[in-house]
């Protein structure tokens, strides 16, 4: 700012060439006068001292006060002490630089608009000039705080968008989980970094106990560190810590990191905490039916918070993890309880004077697909052998029980009747149309006639029987002779089929998750069991079995099994 005062001297500009003076008739008279009377902005000229000099008709209109009243006053006792120096100011510039000098300023008339002020040497001083700029001044402050507006709906958009994609991905990590320990301990990724620095998932097991599944730390130097503290921490826990108070209570609870600290005894959970640093704990439970069924546990280093949107997007994730957790308990109890059903239906084979039955049920690593599959081994009224195989769609307690009914209607039409493998799959059509059991099922029952020498055998929408010669000869029993399976259609016709067998030959029924893969349809599957069923023969029944399903079977099966097998002795 320049001190109000004499005006420099103006700088020395080069001396313009003469020009002829015009003649008195091209000079209007006056004309000077009246564009400074007319002229839109408000000028005034300034001699070397300081002083007005000159005003025109607007600068009289702004200031409020006739040229008389100004003229040869200095300007700072014209102009208002912050215009009367901008002014001051600006004439200096100009005259030090022997260049015009624009600059904003308020209103000089005291105003609450803008004006642009212009300032320029002249021969004699200095003149400057006020130009109204306030409705352009408006323009650009409304367009300015659009585009902050703007931007700051953009910023949400984003930020409604991120939290969006994450409690999609979160749902889409949890919808398909079977067990908690590996749907959970994969959370702690996905919430890093958009909602925390650090984050460490506990799950509450059926019995009670607490285990934490799953950390994950935005620093890849803090996180080993981090998964250690969730292998120690709760081992001392206190209780008035806050994830013992979540647990006990199902309450969300937040305390600074310094005050868990002064909770925890020395030892190496506490010195760990103690170099991650965070500075907040936020542990939000993961609650089903009103309990705690786990925490999600959030950790901020210095300077972050979370706003009320992310906190909502945290108590969305940790819900729908409480939600996973009590799903999937819900579906090993029920799992559980399907296979103990159907292990109890599923007795073990009578002993058969001259044959071997080997049997084995393996259920399906999936919770959700246990149940429905069965075998049975039974004489015959009239002292053959048969073995049956079945599966009742649908799985879990349901499916188990129907197979049990099933299974025992099978038994009983075909003990009382004592009719072949045909006439009793329509017995069993017939029974199921008869009590509405809206039941669908498939089914293929083989007995062995004249001491094992012939097998007579009927299929119900079921994989085809192979029978094994003890030279290493698999024969797929799909001669076209697989009948509509159980509960479509009771009046269909039910057809059965003979085939020789050699003495020592192996009669194989499956079900069709031995077959069947979701990477393998089941004419794949049968060709597969038929090549290791060829290489196997000549073992122990009993091995045999079990050799078959550690070859066509994943780890982790995805469909419940089923297999009986029977062997006649040759005969001496």
């Amino acid at each position: 700012m320049v001190t109000p005062g004499p005006l420099p001297q103006p700088r020395p500009q080069p001396r313009p060439q003469p020009r002829p003076q015009p003649r008195p008739f091209e000079r209007a008279p006056g004309v000077a006068d009246g564009v400074l009377a007319t002229m839109p902005a408000a000028l005034g000229c300034l001699d070397p001292a300081g002083r007005v000099v000159l005003v025109n008709t607007e600068l009289e209109l702004l200031l409020d006060r006739p040229a008389p009243d100004v003229l040869g006053r200095p300007v700072t006792d014209v102009l208002a002490a912050g215009t009367a120096a901008a002014v001051t100011s600006a004439c200096h510039a100009a005259l030090t630089s022997g260049a015009a000098v624009s600059l904003e300023v308020p209103e000089p008339g005291g105003g609450a608009g803008w004006s642009a002020l212009h300032a320029w040497p002249t021969a004699d001083g200095a003149a400057f000039a006020f130009v109204d700029v306030t409705a352009r001044r408006l323009a650009q402050d409304e367009a300015e705080s659009a585009r902050r507006a703007a931007e700051s709906a953009r910023r949400a958009a984003e930020r409604a968008g991120a939290r969006t994609a994450l409690l999609a991905a979160v749902a889409g990590e949890l919808s398909g989980a079977l067990d908690s320990t590996s749907a959970l301990g994969s959370l702690a990724r996905l919430v890093v970094p958009a909602l925390t620095d650090g984050c460490v998932v506990t799950v509450v097991d059926r019995e009670g106990r607490a285990r934490d599944v799953g950390s994950w730390h935005a620093d890849p130097i803090r996180r080993p560190l981090l998964d250690r503290y969730a292998q120690v921490r709760l081992d001392t826990l206190p209780p008035a810590s806050p994830v013992a108070r979540a647990l006990r209570s199902g309450s969300e609870a937040q305390e600074p990191v310094a005050a868990v600290l002064a909770l925890m005894p020395p030892g190496p959970a506490r010195d760990l905490l103690e170099v991650l640093g965070p500075a907040t704990a936020l542990v939000l439970p993961l609650t089903a039916d009103g309990r705690a069924v786990g925490v999600l546990t959030l950790y901020l280093d210095p300077g972050r918070t979370l706003d009320d949107d992310d906190l909502c997007t945290a108590r969305e994730v940790a819900a729908q993890a409480g939600r996973t957790v009590d799903r999937v308990h819900r579906q090993s109890q029920q799992a559980k309880l399907a296979e103990e059903l159907q292990r109890s239906l599923l007795t073990d084979p009578p002993t058969i004077a001259g044959a071997q039955v080997a049997t084995r049920y393996v259920p399906a690593a999936e919770s959700a697909r246990v149940g429905g599959d069965w075998y049975d081994a039974f004489l015959h009224p009239g002292g053959d052998p048969v073995v049956v195989i079945g599966d009742v769609a649908g799985h879990d307690t349901a499916a188990a029980a129907e197979m049990g009914q099933l299974r025992g209607l099978l038994r009983g039409i075909a003990h009382y009747s004592g009719a072949g493998p045909a006439e009793v799959l329509r017995g069993l059509d017939a029974a199921m149309d008869a009590m509405h059991t809206g039941t669908l099922a498939t089914a293929a029952i083989a007995r062995l006639e004249h001491g094992g020498t012939l097998l007579r055998w009927a299929s119900a929408g079921h994989p085809p029987p192979l029978v094994a010669d003890p030279d290493g000869t698999v024969t797929v029993l799909a001669d076209g002779l697989g009948d509509l399976l159980l509960g479509v259609d009771a009046t269909a016709v039910r057809r059965e089929s003979t085939v020789p067998l050699r003495p020592g030959a192996v009669v194989l029924l499956y079900t069709d998750g031995l077959v069947e893969r979701r990477d393998c349809d089941v004419d794949t599957g049968v060709a597969r069991l038929r090549r290791h069923l060829a290489a196997l023969t000549g073992l122990p029944l009993e091995q045999l079995a079990d050799a078959l399903l550690a070859r066509m079977l994943p780890a982790t099966p995805q469909d419940d099994v089923a297999l009986v097998a029977i062997c006649v002795h040759p005969r001496d």
